[in-house]
């Protein structure tokens, strides 16, 4: 708004007033309206509203305190600058102007010079709050829109991990989340003093199965094989393809028992599966073989020799036909291998 095009309405019951206060306002640039009431007056700011009131006092049916107050009341017209112009020049009269809600109060006889630096004082005013308002709401819409980007980076870089972390065939974890999780429950089992285990399971027979039924079979083969073991496992776990046909498997909290229970589940599970393979010497239906480590971790021992001892293990079952599962540490069976029946595996503490 600026004041040569800023619209100001007058209020007064005496046409005189009126007619200088037009001729005087028009002369500088500003598009003036008139009121010869309180009621028109407000019926008037409610259909069109002004830039600036210029309001006199005493006038029949509704003063000026009272047309003042009704418009301050009313959020669309309360924001509106309105300056008194009377005749009553007490100290309560300006007070009651003020407590109306009044910006300014001009006393009549007026000086010319006065009333126009008063309504462009008022104008500038009003004018800058308007320009704060406007500076605020677009830093209100900046701000959001800033929390929107961040939120959505922090999304996108969510699911970036996501991706990083998970394996685009089988879509469970990949080896890089399988080295850091079990790096974390490592240090974890070391410094809380309790057994971590660690599963390799070999898809039995694969590249037979490859070359006979093709690579697309085989990665629909891998993915069933996944989702079985990923199934069986508990919240805590985590298996990983570890490499081709191979997976790893974490098991946090879990003894050897425990973990030859889950290695037998795996191996059920699997079976249930029945995934035709006609070039398995094993088996009319897909198999695996398993090698497991458990131990409570400590200084000699470390996460690249618990794999190598499972991956010992992996070799020693597929040695003794696949189709079986073997510990990197025989004198820790509390079962024997192969004739043992499904049990349940103990819920973790």
């Amino acid at each position: 708004m600026a004041d040569d095009v800023a619209t100001i309405l007058i209020v007064d019951d005496r046409v005189d007033n009126l007619l200088v206060l037009t001729s005087l306002l028009k002369s500088h640039g500003y598009e003036v309206r008139k009121a010869r009431g309180g009621q028109i007056a407000l019926q008037t700011v409610q259909i069109e509203p002004p830039d600036l009131i210029l309001l006199d006092i005493r006038m029949p049916e509704v003063s000026g305190y009272e047309v003042c107050a009704q418009l301050k009341a009313n959020p669309v017209t309360q924001d509106i600058p309105i300056i008194f112009l009377s005749a009553l020049n007490e100290i309560d009269d300006r007070m009651a102007a003020f407590a109306a809600g009044g910006a300014d109060y001009i006393t009549k006889p007026f000086h010319t010079a006065e009333v126009l630096a008063r309504i462009h004082g008022q104008l500038t005013i009003q004018r800058q709050r308007q320009q704060l308002i406007e500076q605020n709401q677009r830093l209100q819409q900046e701000i959001q829109e800033r929390q929107r980007i961040e939120q959505a980076l922090r999304q996108a870089n969510l699911e970036l991990e996501r991706l990083a972390s998970l394996d685009s065939l089988t879509q469970i974890s990949n080896r890089r989340r399988f080295d850091e999780y079990l790096s974390v429950e490592w240090r974890q089992a070391h410094r809380d003093q309790t057994y971590l285990s660690l599963i390799l399971c070999d898809v039995d027979c694969f590249k037979a199965y490859n070359d006979h039924y093709g690579h697309h079979a085989g990665d629909s083969c891998l993915q069933q094989v996944a989702q079985a073991i990923h199934q069986t496992l508990h919240a805590s776990d985590l298996v990983a393809r570890y490499g081709g046909e191979e997976f790893a498997i974490v098991l946090p909290q879990t003894d050897m028992y425990q973990a030859i229970l889950m290695a037998k589940r795996i191996q059920s599970r699997i079976s249930e599966l029945k995934i035709p393979h006609d070039c398995s010497f094993i088996s009319p239906y897909l198999t695996v073989s398993l090698g497991i480590w458990s131990q409570i971790p400590d200084f000699v021992c470390t996460p690249a020799t618990a794999i190598m001892a499972a991956d010992t293990a992996l070799y020693a079952a597929k040695a003794a036909g696949r189709n079986c599962w073997r510990c990197h540490d025989e004198s820790q069976l509390l079962l024997p291998k192969a004739s043992d029946s499904e049990e349940a595996i103990p819920a973790k503490s």
